[in-house]
């Protein structure tokens, strides 16, 4: 009888985080954990100790970056995060870029339709804050507390995403970390421009009627632009008591035309005021969030991306926590009136959406087993053939060129990838420092 075939051995499968990692698998998620919840006991602890709390963050902070520069030496993967740079600092690019231009438009609507209009325009109604109003008279006081209660802003979010990458250093997750970093600023430029068109598209009035007024001193009045295509006189009370008075066409006062130079033609897209100064890098810093509602909203598309990237890049119970975290953030962005529920609701879900669309950067997934049986593909014909004339030089050639097909390539010099990697830690960390100076407002 003949013999039956024995089974073929099927390879384990890959882990996405690796046996250096699994040995101290908790030990980022705890100190992601901790970062958040050292500074929230700020807002429990008495006035005297806030002083002690000021001198911890940034002492940990400090910690931190001395753990990345020590562990630089011995990281492994040098190599990869040199081929990864040209992607980084093309994504940091496009999404400096893309801030840019939400600046500019943020501005934009928040002015062009002059402080009568958000004086005068009612907040759109909201579903959303119908419930969470509902629920403070039926939920026990505790848990309404904890539903207001400040947990975690925006510079965490920022934070928790730079530990996730540095933590490649340590092997925690798969690198390169310049890699996952081009992703996150990739995905972030994308959604940072695919709001600033949504948010252009349609101007809505702002859930706080008195934000312009106490943000912006522009006029009453609406903008040139909006004078012609939006509101004519004739529709503003104001301008037709003047017209039954005067029996003369009402005019709008002319618009403050400082002399910007080569960016001049922002006059008419920034609407400066005398007031608020002349420089138009000003007028920019100031626009913030705006006084507008902008779909969607901009704080919640970073925390859903940075929920994304611990969840492919991590995983475990501290993913489950951040997912906790955006859900509060949620609904404090509507309870607080700084975004409507559908702000929220369509960042969330667009996050994710191109958190996946642009698995093409990076990926948590390991290639290296995909790479060799691509090779090995190639090349069994002529393993078969070797096979056949008994050629072990060739079988032990062909299997080394399959082995070789998983492992990443290595060019770079000892002294290239050491002066790479000493300006790359000097320059991520100033681009953190830089990144809690801008966000320390919110």
């Amino acid at each position: 009888m003949p013999k039956p075939k024995a089974k073929r051995p099927t390879p384990p499968r890959a882990h996405r985080r690796s046996t250096a990692a699994g040995a101290g698998a908790g030990g980022l998620g705890l100190a992601a954990a901790a970062y958040v919840g050292v500074d929230y006991a700020r807002r429990h602890l008495p006035p005297a100790w806030w002083r002690w709390h000021g001198r911890l963050q940034p002492a940990l902070w400090g910690a931190l970056a001395l753990a990345a520069a020590a562990r630089a030496p011995f990281y492994r993967r040098w190599d990869a995060e040199l081929r990864a740079a040209p992607r980084f600092l093309a994504a940091m690019a496009l999404m400096l870029a893309a801030f840019l231009c939400e600046a500019v438009s943020v501005r934009f609507v928040s002015t062009v339709l002059g402080l009568h209009w958000h004086r005068s325009t009612a907040p759109l109604p909201d579903t959303g804050q119908w419930l969470l109003l509902a629920l403070n008279e039926k939920l026990p006081q505790i848990v309404v507390d904890l539903l207001r209660a400040p947990i975690i802003s925006l510079h965490h979010y920022l934070m928790l995403f730079i530990m996730l990458g540095f933590s490649a250093l340590f092997d925690c997750i798969k690198g390169p970390g310049l890699g996952i970093a081009a992703r996150y600023m990739f995905t972030m430029a994308v959604g940072r421009s695919l709001r600033t068109v949504t948010f252009l598209a349609t101007i809505l009035p702002s859930a706080r009627p008195w934000c312009a007024e106490a943000r912006y001193q522009i006029p009453d009045h609406p903008h040139p632009w909006a004078q012609k295509y939006y509101a004519p006189y004739a529709s503003d009370p104001d301008a037709i008591r003047r017209v039954i008075q005067e029996d003369m066409p009402y005019e709008y006062p002319g618009e403050y035309r400082p002399s910007w130079g080569h960016m001049s033609f922002l006059v008419d897209i920034l609407r400066p005021t005398v007031e608020e100064g002349s420089s138009w890098y000003h007028f920019l810093k100031k626009a913030s969030g705006g006084c507008s509602d902008l779909m969607y909203s901009g704080h919640m598309l970073v925390a859903v991306l940075t929920a994304m990237a611990w969840t492919e890049a991590y995983g475990g119970w501290i993913s489950v926590v951040i997912w906790f975290l955006v859900l509060h953030s949620a609904q404090r962005e509507i309870r607080e009136r700084h975004h409507y529920s559908v702000d929220c609701i369509v960042a969330i879900y667009a996050g994710i959406l191109l958190w996946r669309m642009t698995g093409f950067i990076w990926s948590a997934i390991d290639n290296s087993r995909a790479r060799r049986l691509a090779k090995l593909d190639k090349v069994q014909n002529r393993l078969f053939q070797a096979a056949k004339d008994s050629d072990m030089d060739e079988i032990r050639g062909l299997l080394n060129e399959v082995e070789l097909a998983g492992q990443e390539r290595k060019g770079f010099s000892q002294r290239v990838i050491l002066s790479f990697s000493s300006a790359m830690i000097v320059f991520t960390l100033s681009c953190v420092l830089l990144a809690f100076t801008l966000t320390s407002d919110g």
